[in-house]
């Protein structure tokens, strides 16, 4: 049983949390939708569009709206953009500590047990 176990621990178990990091990047790259705001970067904000008159003032006044409404939009996805980045290295980091610690854990609970035995 030992054997078995220790069989699972470093294959199928290291395996399983290989495919539980890349799950949960995808799945946080899903929640901030990171292609949805690369696609659609300079899009207006909340698709705010002030449609030309028919006089240079209006038309003038229409492009000056339009172009703050894209500086807002693109200000509002980068700042998720970069939130998104540091929210993905964050997890990238504890996904490769987490694969880094996986094969070290049975040793180190077995130390600690003995550590705790001879404690007595």
């Amino acid at each position: 049983m030992l054997f078995s176990l220790f069989g699972w621990w470093y294959g199928a178990g290291w395996a399983g949390t290989v495919r539980s990091t890349r799950r949960r990047l995808a799945s946080l790259a899903s929640m901030f939708s990171i292609a949805i705001l690369l696609r659609t970067l300079f899009s207006p904000w909340r698709r705010i569009i002030t449609y030309p008159g028919a006089g240079i003032d209006a038309k003038l006044r229409a492009f000056g709206d339009n172009l703050v409404s894209r500086c807002v939009g693109f200000t509002v996805r980068i700042f998720v953009l970069l939130a998104a980045a540091v929210s993905l290295v964050f997890l990238s980091l504890i996904g490769l500590i987490e694969l880094l610690a996986w094969p070290l854990a049975p040793i180190l609970a077995a130390m600690l047990i003995a550590k705790g035995l001879l404690a007595l």
